[in-house]
């Protein structure tokens, strides 16, 4: 590409059809809002300034990514007023001017710098993005004259008068553009108003009538077609979006077994010989390394998965887990979890804000929180971290090569030490030094004789 286009992403419009008080353009694709998904293929197509034009206060500008500067839409209506709010970011920029939408989530990186180098190649004041291999009804039909430019478009959203050879058409505008900025905003500027809008395809035969040359870029990408107005629109979007993310995976050395059922975000990244399985869904910033299975049913959420990571039915938020690590089936993993190489965190098993050693077991039933747990241990079915005392959380610290019984629950803060033990159905409230054995319950066993027979008494009473 011989220069940078200046990009101007038209992002205003709540979208009523969306039926949703979310700003259209933020609802997201595999993850990621529509309007990021164009921002990206725009920095990926080497644009030198990308500007949003919103209308105000619709639009949390913290939304909107870094770098990416906003204008407003203050006054006017239609395509046309929202690109002159964005005249001063424009000005004065050195390669083309581009204008997208904001709800055209599919439109590719590849796209964009063929239509820029189109426009360049063409040496046009305008290039127009179109297509053939759709149905053409109630897109504009690009008429071309006899050199191949664009003659003018006619639009067909209302076929009335519309003559037959014009219907006829099958090449049609998508609705992307690359301008020579002075042209644009010269042209714009003598855009007259339409049932109270300024709209952009205005500019088209006034450039025509002033000599300047409008070309198009056909692709058969129609993906980049889609603009979402309703949730119909934005299922079909997730859908071949999706598909996209999973090919992308799957060449990368992915094995799916069950592809039609599983969510993954775009932002996940996945190593080769991973196996995901039925029913996964990988949201956000999530990492799974190589060589790790994963599923069925699994959730894993802004979390870093090892290489060789095996783990089922689970559920992870904001967890790390090292390599060659067991998980599941049916562990919680909550923000803070660190899960140490070679370990296990089994059946039923809880873990928040807690370092797990490595090679470490707890296999079952257990909820550990706000702990420290050293490597090599051996934590008991049905042990407890007793971390809030009703007012604060305290930590728990378990050392290396301890060996817990069943049911033991340790009241923090306290510490066991290395080589530790613990007795069965143990409370711990004190620390416990390295090597020894922390028991605390009955030394006897105490029977009350009769007692299921006074119960069922009192329970007839009581009926």
């Amino acid at each position: 590409m011989a220069s940078k286009p200046t990009v101007l992403i038209m992002a205003a419009g709540h979208g009523t059809r969306m039926r949703s008080e979310l700003p259209k353009v933020l609802h997201p694709v595999c993850g990621r809002p529509m309007l990021h998904w164009v921002i990206e293929a725009a920095r990926g197509a080497g644009a030198e300034r990308i500007v949003c034009v919103i209308r105000p206060g619709e639009i949390d500008r913290a939304r909107i990514p870094e770098g990416v500067e906003v204008a407003e839409q203050t006054e006017g209506e239609g395509t046309g007023a929202a690109i002159l709010a964005a005249r001063a970011s424009a000005n004065g920029a050195g390669g083309p001017v581009l204008v997208l939408s904001g709800d055209h989530p599919l439109l590719s990186t590849e796209l964009v710098a063929e239509l820029v180098a189109t426009h360049e190649r063409e040496g046009a004041a305008a290039t127009l993005l179109t297509t053939e291999d759709l149905d053409p009804a109630g897109y504009g039909r690009i008429v071309r004259a006899d050199d191949g430019s664009v003659e003018r478009i006619v639009e067909t959203k209302h076929t009335d008068g519309v003559a037959a050879e014009e219907l006829a058409i099958r090449e049609i505008n998508i609705g992307a553009y690359a301008f020579s900025g002075p042209d644009l905003f010269d042209a714009l500027d003598a855009v007259g108003e339409r049932d109270g809008e300024r709209y952009l395809t205005g500019v088209f035969p006034l450039l025509r009538e002033r000599g300047r040359p409008i070309a198009a870029h056909r692709t058969s990408d129609t993906d980049s077609a889609l603009g979402v107005n309703t949730r119909a629109d934005l299922f079909e979007a997730q859908r071949r979006a999706h598909e996209r993310i999973l090919i992308v995976h799957a060449l990368g050395g992915v094995t799916f077994t069950a592809p039609d059922t599983v969510a993954i975000d775009a932002g996940v990244e996945i190593g080769p010989d991973t196996t995901i399985e039925a029913g996964v869904a990988l949201r956000g910033t999530t990492t799974i390394g190589s060589g790790a299975t994963i599923g069925p049913q699994t959730t894993i959420t802004d979390s870093s998965v090892g290489d060789g990571v095996t783990m089922p039915h689970s559920f992870l938020l904001e967890a790390q887990v090292g390599d060659r690590a067991t998980i599941g089936p049916f562990s919680y993993l909550r923000p803070g979890a660190v899960i140490g190489e070679g370990a296990k965190i089994g059946t039923f098993v809880e873990v928040k804000n807690s370092t797990i050693g490595a090679r470490t077991k707890v296999p079952h039933l257990s909820y550990l929180g706000d702990a420290d747990v050293g490597e090599d241990t051996n934590i008991g079915a049905g042990n407890v971290t007793a971390n809030y005392d009703g007012a604060r959380k305290h930590r728990t610290k378990i050392g290396k090569r301890v060996q817990t019984g069943v049911d033991t629950t340790f009241v923090a803060p306290v510490s066991v030490g290395d080589d530790a033990y613990t007795g069965a159905g143990s409370v711990i409230r004190e620390d416990v030094p390295d090597g020894a054995l922390g028991i605390s319950r009955p030394k006897e066993q105490g029977n009350v004789e009769g007692y299921g027979e006074r119960k069922r008494a009192e329970q007839e009473t009581e009926e």
